[in-house]
């Protein structure tokens, strides 16, 4: 159990520090290709903050543990509103400005739903991945066509002032690829700890990847809204969110579906699929302001952190009770 434990520590550590590599150098090498801000940041940042769970997501499903596919997905989206937001709105309360997020929140929404159905009946096959991964596409497209046409949103100007413009081709293709090695062998030593803990506390995957690789895997997002929310960029530190959800629901949950099609726990549809809508409809209402600015204050990102305690307790007794 020591050396798993090891492994899990040990490959969340490299995994988030490969992370911010990959998603500086692939960044980097857009803005060099003249590639605009707000399409890097809403397409290579967005899905570079999403490359953990992607990997992770990949290397358990080809190594017949889906199940911590599936909750790494859905444990990663909670983490990311309840966690993320939750902690950072209580350190610093968050106001909507950007345009986008506005059309991005009913988006997230209804993605969330989709997925919620298609998995309603207690199964992720092959033809639910598919329907995941066109739907992924259609909103790259629509990622594309936004960024041509809102360059004068408030969140671009956020967007390019992350985005590291004095970085040489070559050195941002050493990052990208370097950081892209050290993710796969990250992700390959986290599944293989995380699946073994899971064998040996005799719970389901489902559980260890709602936990431990949810959590792990969405540090990288915790570091990136709450450096955002510090230097008065509130768009971006929920646009970080947002775009992460997104990605996380088509890309990571669409890939246990095409490589380990099957049913999956039945706690997924009771417990865990229901609290990821709840938070998202509570994100939207928060954030979207429904006619005026959206914002989202101390007192409502306290109960977002709230809810995500709750929900981690309640996986804590199940873990106990196994």
């Amino acid at each position: 159990m020591f050396l798993f434990s090891v492994a899990i520590l040990v490959g969340l550590v490299v995994l988030v520090w490969s992370a911010d590599r990959f998603i500086s150098g692939a960044a980097a090498l857009a803005d060099n290709l003249g590639v605009s801000p707000m399409l890097i940041g809403l397409t290579v940042v967005g899905f570079g903050t999403s490359a953990p769970e992607v990997l992770v997501s990949t290397m358990a499903s080809f190594n017949g543990n889906p199940g911590l596919a599936i909750g790494n997905a859905i444990g990663s989206n909670i983490a990311n509103i309840g966690l993320i937001l939750g902690f950072t709105a209580l350190l610093i309360p968050l106001s909507v400005h950007s345009s986008v997020l506005k059309r991005e929140y009913p988006l997230l929404l209804a993605v969330s739903a989709m997925a919620f159905l298609l998995m309603w009946d207690g199964e992720l096959n092959q033809f639910d991945g598919v329907i995941l991964v066109v739907t992924l596409v259609a909103v790259l497209g629509w990622m594309i066509y936004t960024a041509k046409t809102g360059a004068a949103d408030p969140i671009a100007g956020e967007f390019d002032a992350e985005i590291p413009h004095d970085i040489p081709t070559q050195k941002a293709i050493v990052l990208l690829l370097g950081g892209l090695i050290f993710l796969l062998l990250s992700s390959r030593l986290l599944v293989w700890g995380a699946s073994n803990v899971a064998s040996a506390l005799g719970v389901s995957d489902v559980i260890i990847g709602l936990t431990i690789v949810a959590i792990g895997t969405s540090l990288p997002e915790l570091a990136a809204s709450i450096t955002s929310a510090l230097k008065g960029e509130d768009d971006l530190a929920i646009g970080n969110v947002i775009g992460s959800n997104l990605y996380n629901l088509l890309a990571v949950l669409s890939i246990p579906g095409l490589v380990a099609p099957g049913a999956y726990s039945p706690e997924v549809m009771e417990r865990d699929l229901p609290v990821m809508m709840v938070l998202t409809m509570f994100l939207f209402f928060m954030g979207h302001g429904l006619g005026k600015q959206g914002r989202i204050n101390r007192l409502e990102g306290l109960l977002l952190l709230l809810c995500f305690i709750g929900y981690q307790s309640l996986l804590f007794v199940s873990l106990v009770n196994a």
